[in-house]
Order: structure tokens, then sequence, then C-alpha cells
């Protein structure tokens, strides 16, 4: 990519703007480790909507401890996860299957098993229905454990976006691109990464959307690869960071 069509800037200052514009965010999941994989198969498609409609009818209905869920018929679990959305059967089993991971391998007590290695702690969420890389981290970071650079899983573009001017087609490739660039420009701490990820995540949402992105309304696109290209009449290609 010409620098010369690249504006400058850093995440930092990024970050600040998008916070001026957005304000402070806040996570609207549980922070818990047992209790966010929970969350995420409250709703389908998974969104924060969804998600919050169907905990907030399986806490009024079942409860959301192993215990609870266990005890609970797969029938009335999937009739309280309807509010949710898609295959409340489905994920009533996922419900289930999490729960006795919990109960028989944990003890019950998740959090104290993602200690230690980071290596480990990953493989261990893994193994869990439904999460891959970009859950493991978000889920090792907002449970504070490890300060991971943690991207929104349906985010990456963003990043990439404003700093390279396109994302790439592999999804992979944008989320290491956005990744090394939160590792390399913010602090090794909770809370700054925790901020980076709120802000980007609402962003990406709101805004910055994959798809017919709000950029003449978007509160940093003087500051955005992407949105200069669009404005010199040609896309801009991606490069690395």
């Amino acid at each position: 990519m010409n620098r010369m069509n690249k504006p400058s800037t850093t995440i930092a200052k990024l970050l600040d703007d998008l916070e001026s514009f957005y304000c402070p965010q806040e996570p609207s999941w549980p922070t818990d480790p047992y209790l966010f994989l929970v969350w995420w198969h409250c709703g389908y498609p998974a969104s924060d909507n969804s998600c919050a409609r169907g905990w907030a009818s399986l806490t009024r209905c079942v409860g959301t401890t192993p215990e609870k869920l266990l005890a609970a018929s797969p029938e009335k679990l999937a009739a309280a996860l309807e509010p949710g959305g898609m295959v409340p059967e489905l994920r009533a089993l996922r419900l289930k299957e999490i729960a006795m991971r919990v109960k028989d391998r944990y003890a019950g007590d998740l959090r104290s098993a993602l200690l230690g290695s980071l290596d480990k702690a990953r493989k261990e969420l893994k193994k869990f229905p439904n999460i891959a890389d970009p859950g493991a981290d978000r889920i090792l970071l907002f449970a504070h454990i490890a300060p991971i650079a943690a991207v929104p899983s349906n985010c990456p573009h963003v990043l990439v976006r404003i700093l390279l001017g396109r994302e790439r087609e592999n999804y992979g490739v944008n989320y290491r691109e956005a990744q090394n660039a939160i590792e390399s420009q913010t602090p090794s701490a909770f809370d700054a990464r925790i901020r980076a990820y709120l802000l980007l995540k609402h962003h990406g949402q709101t805004t910055c959307k994959r798809t017919n992105p709000k950029c003449d309304e978007c509160p940093v696109n003087s500051k955005c690869a992407f949105f200069s290209g669009k404005n010199r009449g040609r896309p801009p290609k991606p490069s690395k960071l």
C-alpha cells in the first residue's frame, strides 16, 4: 500500500476517539468462564441480544448451575432457551454437555482449571462445544486470567480496515493481524485490553459493519485507510502489519 494514501494513527488515539463518541463500554455477558459458556449457548445465532434473551429465560425457569442444568429435562431446557432463537433442543443438549464436563472433570470450578499454562487453558476451553481460539481468548481476558490481546470474533475487520485499508479474505489472517496490532500498541494489562475489545466490538457492530459500513457516519473516518481509499475512488490493497 502506498504510505501516502494511508492515514497515520495509533490504536491509543483511535480508542480515545471511539470512547469519546460511544462512551465507555461494559461487557453485557457473564465474565466467569463457566457462566460465559452457558450464556454463549443461550442464543442462536449467537449475539448479545439473542444470548441475553435466552439467558434471562434460562435463569428464571431453570437456573445456571451445573446441578440445575443436569437435573432439568431436555424438554424443559429447550423450552427455557426458545426466546434465544433457533435450535433450542440442540442448545439444550450442549448445555448439558457443558454442565457435565464442568461438574465431573473440574468439580464445578472451571476457572481454577484454567490457571497456569496459557496453552493448557486454551486447549481445555476448546474442548467445549463451539469454542475456538477467539472464544478462548475472550474468556481468558474477561475472566482476568490472562491479559490476551483478544479480538471480537465477528469484528476482526475493524482494525485491519482502519490501519491497512482492507481486510483479507482469510478470517484467520484478519484475526492475527488485528491481534498483533493490539498486542504491539496496547499495554499488556486487563483494563487496557478489555477496553480495546469492547470499543472495537461496538464500533464493528454499529458503524464499521462487515457489509455496508456507515463510513460517512464513522467517528474515526479521518484516520481510516479504508475510508481514504474509498474517497480516492479505488479500493486500497491490503498490506501486512
